[in-house]
């Protein structure tokens, strides 16, 4: 059965978030859309894959992926799309720092533009977290000199895209890794010619739980992996190869 939205939450030990945040998207879907929320859960130890099950288990469409091999964020979020069944795909994260009441516009949005993120760095995008604020921003800029992306924030992941387009990027290229993935995706959604468009939106604090990433290890993880595909496309794409005649 094709329904028109399928949201994609990649989660790990987000049990005191995740029925909350599951109620909050299934108040802010238009209720003329027939839609589905998929779980992606990389076997939390917390429990939260179980915890859906037994909160919705009579709501057909809040379904769960369990996964015990391959884990991580992208690639739960390449699971996801997989089996994801809307025409439009939703991508957010789980700790509640992104806002569900954005998801009306978002679909709105997309029915002119094949890609829509929210983003803190455009007019009216912000974050609470000041700190993680100014740290994103000024690793943003780099990736933009780097990649030569056209647009503010390429590591937000809260973002909605037609499934028929994102199925025809090369999508091992891009959904492994962390964050990360998202500096991919947005170089190939430019790459292809599809249109994208961000719209801003103030990132919240953590509801609940600790944060799983440390902004050492990231920026070494996200500096690794920003130079490894910067060579990467440079010497397999003919427009950026200079050796191209």
């Amino acid at each position: 059965m094709i329904l028109d939205l399928s949201v994609i939450l990649p989660s790990y030990n987000e049990a005191d978030n995740i029925v909350i945040l599951i109620n909050k998207i299934l108040a802010n879907i238009p209720t003329n859309l027939d839609a589905e929320i998929i779980l992606v859960d990389d076997n939390s130890p917390d429990g939260t894959c179980q915890k859906v099950k037994d909160s919705f288990h009579d709501n057909g469409s809040v379904k769960t992926l369990l996964r015990t091999k391959d884990r991580g964020l992208a690639n739960s979020i390449h699971a996801g799309i997989k089996i994801a069944s809307g025409d439009k795909i939703l991508v957010m994260d789980t700790d509640m720092t992104h806002d569900t009441e954005l998801i009306p516009k978002l679909i709105h949005v997309s029915k002119m533009y094949i890609m829509v993120s929210g983003s803190r760095y455009c007019a009216g995008g912000d974050m609470e977290d000041k700190g993680h604020y100014y740290f994103s921003l000024i690793y943003n800029w780099i990736i933009r000199l780097l990649l030569n992306t056209q647009v503010q924030d390429n590591l937000g992941g809260f973002f909605i895209m037609n499934r028929k387009d994102i199925l025809r990027l090369p999508l091992d290229n891009i959904f492994y890794g962390f964050g990360d993935y998202y500096f991919r995706l947005i170089h190939y959604v430019q790459r292809v010619g599809y249109n994208i468009v961000e719209i801003p939106t103030i990132y919240r604090l953590r509801h609940q739980g600790k944060s799983k990433t440390n902004n050492i290890s990231i920026l070494t993880l996200y500096t690794r992996s920003l130079l490894k595909f910067k060579y990467f496309i440079t010497f397999t794409d003919p427009k950026n190869n200079k050796n191209n005649k």
